[in-house]
């Protein structure tokens, strides 16, 4: 770096940071298979139109740490 030379003003960014996020789609589920797939602190929110997983408590200051190991 040569403190007498002026830094040359680009428009370029880095290559790296306009890498693209892949997305999982949405796997659709049935009643049963939702029912197998949530954790004991989740649960099955049932809807005319839709099946939602979400956690029994929703308030994340209130739910209780899991210290095991491999985080479950």
């Amino acid at each position: 770096m040569n403190v007498v030379r002026e830094k040359h003003m680009t428009n370029m960014r880095a290559s790296s940071a306009d890498e693209a996020i892949r997305l999982v789609p949405v796997k659709a589920q049935n009643l049963e298979q939702a029912i197998e797939f949530i954790a004991e602190d989740e649960m099955v929110e049932v809807t005319p139109k839709s099946l939602r997983l979400r956690k029994k408590i929703l308030q994340q200051n209130r739910r209780p740490k899991r210290w095991e190991k491999g985080g479950e």
